[in-house]
């Protein structure tokens, strides 16, 4: 084997242990079974009990929109919805550092249970992830820990400044932009738009030809030893099931007791 073909087979196989220990077992794309660990709770701090609520649930995901305003970091989908008192500090970090002195260094009482917290930037990318990453080194349990992904969506850096970041910061990518090596190994994720493949809005059958296109872009993320998600999603069980199906590694809702509920079933019923 070459040098060249030993060094890539070797970042793949880098990259796959990351999420198995993220995902338990195996990464979600090689799981044949999904787990709650594969629900992301969209737009996580919206619901009362923001993050405590998923936690409980068991969920590998949580989504919290940022703005920095007046020097601080505050979890709001819009800059007209902050509330002085939800910043990202209160409502996950602090959380999160209790987690895992309660659990000694763990996530999850599960030792191989990980959780990826989602963050997406709502105001100007660089100024907000350079606030964002001072921030987190406040929190070194959290940053050190190899259960625990930060991955930066929204208003991001370039690509080509993705690898100057530090190693627990990761980026959200998109199925239609190019990567190079450096900043591919920053990638944490593949997310896009349902929208952009299908038009079914999860009741009765969804066309072949949807179902394909779907397919198919999680497959190219798949293929570059990535997870996926679609944002902007159907939110029923046909559409879970769906997901499932194609092996979506992190399925979006808004309806996190119902999902959980949703997978746990399945997850009997497949036994």
């Amino acid at each position: 084997m070459s040098s060249s073909i030993l060094s890539e087979h070797k970042t793949l196989i880098t990259a796959l242990t990351l999420w198995a220990f993220l995902l338990g077992g195996l990464p979600a794309f090689a799981q044949q079974k999904i787990t709650v660990s594969n629900a992301h709770s969209h737009n996580d701090y919206e619901r009362p009990g923001a993050f405590t609520k998923a936690y409980k649930a068991g969920f590998g995901s949580v989504e919290a929109d940022i703005h920095l305003k007046d020097g601080k970091l505050y979890v709001a989908h819009d800059d007209d919805d902050i509330d002085q008192r939800s910043t990202l500090e209160s409502v996950y970090l602090q959380p999160l550092d209790v987690v895992l002195k309660q659990n000694k260094g763990r996530i999850y009482k599960d030792k191989q249970k990980g959780l990826q917290l989602l963050v997406d930037i709502k105001t100007e990318a660089l100024s907000t992830l350079d606030a964002l990453i001072l921030l987190l080194q406040q929190y070194p349990s959290i940053i050190s820990n190899k259960n625990i992904n930060i991955v930066i969506s929204g208003n991001r850096p370039p690509p080509s400044a993705f690898a100057s970041y530090p190693s627990f910061i990761w980026f959200d990518g998109r199925p239609s932009e190019q990567y190079d090596d450096a900043a591919g190994k920053k990638l944490g994720l593949i997310s896009d738009n349902y929208y952009k493949y299908a038009r079914w809005n999860g009741a009765g059958d969804i066309l072949e030809k949807e179902k394909l296109a779907l397919k198919t872009v999680v497959d190219k993320a798949h293929a570059m030893g990535k997870p996926f998600r679609f944002w902007a999603t159907p939110d029923t069980e046909a559409s879970w099931k769906l997901f499932m199906e194609l092996g979506v590694d992190f399925i979006n809702t808004d309806k996190v007791t119902d999902l959980a509920n949703f997978i746990n079933k399945q997850q009997k019923v497949d036994r």
